[in-house]
């Protein structure tokens, strides 16, 4: 594991997406990618859980259906997965509603479908009832 400052979490997830982007290239499904990622993941011991079920509240109530999120590692990072030519608003939102519905303040948005592995961080950060996201973008 990187003992990175910065946010050594992230950026160990971030260095096993680029092992597999790098053996694999862009171009294969998501579910591709996901399953590599899963053999890199224990291949550097980070702890993961896969199609991990994100519950919804809304006004303290559990509401009766859930979000799959392609990963949470560490126990608190959201990570999000794409296979596209490039990333668009949507796939942001999408991440950025993963992260209200499960509490969770950080997450990644990793496409592979790119020449070049893309990835973003994304933090929601409270200040008094407002969130907002934070994003980094990058690209290897």
């Amino acid at each position: 594991m990187n003992t990175d400052s910065r946010d050594p979490k992230t950026y160990d997830i971030i260095g096993a997406a680029m092992a597999v982007h790098r053996a694999l290239g862009h171009g294969f499904l998501e579910a591709v990618y996901q399953s590599a990622l899963k053999v890199e993941f224990t291949a550097r011991s980070i702890p993961f859980r896969s199609e991990a079920p994100l519950n919804i509240t809304y006004r303290g109530t559990l509401l009766p259906l859930t979000y799959r999120v392609d990963f949470v590692c560490f126990g608190d990072v959201i990570v999000e997965l794409k296979a596209l030519a490039r990333l668009s608003g949507r796939d942001e939102a999408q991440t950025i509603h993963y992260l209200k519905a499960s509490g969770h303040a950080r997450g990644l948005l990793i496409n592979f479908g790119a020449p070049s592995l893309e990835y973003r961080r994304v933090a929601l950060s409270r200040e008094g009832d407002n969130r907002s996201a934070d994003y980094a973008d990058y690209a290897d």
